[in-house]
């Protein structure tokens, strides 16, 4: 099989591939989104190209063996035609919730295989989500007992465990949900010889 590593950091999108029984290592990449997220926005691309444009650049990172493939992964949350970004503070994924709290959004979670340096194979899934319209105290719970694993969580949840209970309707792929357009990934895998046909 061909060596995989996953450029990235995410707990959630490596549970995701071992529980698949894809065999990989991690390297994170040394990447800043922020350039690239401004870039996006004065060229008003979508929260989806921003996804699909940062996965790759994300898979394009990492330092490589020869012949290795390197999956680079980016997940972008759509309120409208707005972008939320990751919430680094208690007070922010409080702020997050509010806005959200209500209202329906989209997450679009891309990935990309690159291989020697090239760009080999692109995928996105998009998924549609309303939160319910929880109380305040909801919120004030929620955030006592979650709030150190929500830092950094885009759009403040965690939707495969507590979080599910934020939501009153969810459409799309549970795994582009967590992070990945696992499905079609795994397709790619097999045909870059990362897992059998």
């Amino acid at each position: 099989m061909r060596p995989l590593i996953l450029a990235s950091a995410s707990p959630t999108r490596a549970r995701l591939l071992r529980a698949a029984g894809v065999h990989f290592s991690v390297i994170p990449p040394d990447y800043d989104e922020q350039p690239y997220k401004r870039d996006a926005q004065r060229n008003g691309d979508s929260p989806r190209a921003v996804a699909e444009g940062l996965a790759a650049e994300k898979a394009l990172a990492v330092p490589r063996p020869a012949g290795a493939l390197v999956l680079g992964a980016d997940q972008t949350l759509q309120l409208e035609s707005d972008m939320i970004d990751k919430a680094a503070t208690e007070d922010e994924v409080r702020q997050v919730l509010a806005r959200l709290r209500g209202r329906a959004f989209q997450l679009h979670s891309a990935a990309a295989l690159a291989l020697d340096g090239v760009i080999i194979w692109r995928g996105v899934q998009s998924a549609h989500l309303r939160m319910r319209a929880f109380s305040d105290r909801f919120i004030g719970d929620y955030l006592a007992r979650l709030a150190n694993n929500l830092t950094g969580s885009l759009g403040g949840f965690a939707f495969e465990a507590e979080g599910a209970q934020l939501f009153d309707q969810v459409e799309g792929d549970h795994f582009a949900i967590l992070g990945l357009p696992l499905l079609p990934l795994l397709e790619a895998f097999r045909r870059h010889g990362a897992l059998e046909e």
